[in-house]
């Protein structure tokens, strides 16, 4: 019995230390990165060679579902302009979310987000235009964010991916409290940020990808 309750030990530690990371990681992008260097979990950033648009050689697609969650404390809607798109893996597709202020008062929001199954994380890049900093809506504002996405074809050589045809990408937005006025000034408009990013898109004829999953 005691030799049991001493192999118990150390996986309830874990267990513990994992759920109080994971809290903590939502309210602060630095603490996020550091806990993916330590752990894998997320992953850390890796970017896209050269930054250019990829070329598809493959005619297999993948559907890609999108998820919009807020905290309980967020007076915003949030949701995806649309609930899933089929792409081809290696093209670059575009799709918004949309975000409003229901309040009557400016609030700072940060977003943290997820890819599922997670053996698929690693080939999944995007363009972040609205995750991991402080963003603010006026009372009654609204945002159309832009994001552009592919899946890198390597997926289909990996053993542990390759199967899969549908992804998750699920974004959750949460209160950033008790900030000073010029924290709230500080902050990224996301309306504003989000039209300058759109207009970025449309006119550049390359792009930098960036992923937060690596591989092993």
């Amino acid at each position: 019995m005691e030799h049991r309750s001493r192999k118990r030990w150390p996986v309830m530690a874990s267990a513990g230390i994992l759920v109080a990371m994971t809290g903590l990681v939502a309210y602060s992008p630095t603490l996020y990165r550091m806990f993916c260097d330590l752990t894998g979990y997320g992953g850390t950033v890796q970017r896209s060679v050269d930054g250019s648009m990829p070329t598809a050689t493959s005619n297999e697609t993948v559907k890609v579902f999108f998820d919009a969650n807020v905290a309980p404390d967020l007076p915003w809607e949030f949701r995806p302009e649309q609930r899933s798109t089929e792409t081809k893996f290696g093209v670059p597709t575009k799709v918004y979310y949309y975000a409003k202020n229901v309040s009557d008062e400016t609030v700072v929001a940060r977003a943290t987000f997820n890819v599922t199954p997670y053996q698929t994380a690693p080939f999944f890049f995007k363009i972040e235009c609205f995750c991991f900093t402080e963003e603010k809506l006026g009372p009654g504002q609204s945002a159309r964010m832009p994001l552009v996405l592919y899946l890198d074809e390597q997926m289909l050589k990996d053993k542990d991916a390759r199967n899969f045809r549908e992804v998750t990408l699920s974004y959750t937005f949460f209160r950033q409290k008790n900030l000073s006025p010029q924290e709230i000034e500080a902050a990224r408009n996301l309306s504003k940020g989000s039209d300058e990013t759109d207009e970025r898109l449309t006119t550049s004829s390359t792009q930098e990808f960036d992923n937060d999953a690596p591989r092993r």
